[in-house]
């Protein structure tokens, strides 16, 4: 897990192909990301199923509920098999973008 800052998000990067074990890892870490908006990179994992990215539905909608974006980013899933209570996109600006009309619905009371 690498773990790299920009201004108020954490960009989380998975290289192994173990989700399970992903989770526990920011679930550790998760005191100093709490604050920030939350950018999980999973681009580098050769496969990725929805039950892959449904091991993060709990921490998504944590960090979701506290007014932070929570945003995975791949390539490798089909965007209409996951359920709307994730946010998933397949680039990094994306993602970007997503956190940015995020920001700009919470700052308006949405």
């Amino acid at each position: 897990m690498i773990l790299d800052q920009d201004g108020n998000i954490s960009i989380i990067t998975q290289e192994k192909s173990n989700p399970v074990e992903l989770v526990k890892k920011i679930q550790d870490v998760y005191s100093k990301l709490k604050n920030d908006n939350i950018i999980l990179n999973l681009t580098s994992l050769n496969k990725l199923s929805l039950q892959d990215v449904l091991e993060f539905l709990e921490l998504s909608n944590t960090h979701r509920k506290s007014k932070k974006s929570f945003v995975i980013v791949s390539d490798k899933i089909d965007l209409e098999e996951t359920p709307d209570d994730i946010v998933v996109v397949p680039t990094l600006q994306e993602a970007y973008d997503i956190i940015e009309m995020e920001e700009m619905e919470r700052d308006l009371g949405f």
